[in-house]
């Protein structure tokens, strides 16, 4: 009985539906524009490019903050597992985005922050993020954008 009351197609005909594909067209565009980026170290363009970068290494760019976090907090702020954040951090690691050092408040752990080359993968994050919404008002209108950016924000806090 309880089928029958199911509307056609509902799955994909939601908000919380377009939103993910809206995130995820974003983050292939920023990664895209990073690829592209003459500025950012040529490793990392190339990683990028290949699609070795994806949406889920944006999770350490967009919550650490500059002067470095430990790993659980990172975590936290990300909404993901300490698992998954700390396979993450290995990866960045390795590609040297990120390195960790000693804790000063506590030596039983440890700190993540950006290493230089980190630094410039922030900026060049910096640079298409921009990019990317100038792109969004663009397609959709300034108005559009603005009531987006506004609702999505409030909806978020």
């Amino acid at each position: 009985m309880l089928h029958t009351l199911l509307t056609p197609g509902w799955q994909q005909a939601h908000m919380g539906h377009w939103m993910i594909q809206a995130s995820v067209r974003f983050d292939a565009r920023v990664l895209s524009l990073m690829a592209a980026n003459a500025e950012m170290p040529l490793a990392l363009s190339n990683l990028a490019a290949r699609g070795s970068l994806s949406a889920s290494h944006i999770q350490i760019t967009r919550h650490l903050p500059l002067q470095g976090a430990r790993l659980t907090d990172l975590a936290k702020r990300a909404g993901i597992s300490k698992q998954a954040m700390g396979k993450l951090v290995v990866q960045c690691e390795a590609w040297g985005l990120v390195a960790r050092g000693d804790d000063p408040r506590d030596a039983r752990a440890s700190r993540v922050a950006f290493t230089p080359i980190g630094l410039a993968w922030l900026q060049a994050h910096q640079q298409a993020v921009m990019q990317a919404e100038d792109e969004l008002r663009a397609a959709v209108g300034s108005e559009v954008a603005t009531v987006m950016a506004l609702g999505l924000e409030a909806y978020a806090a």
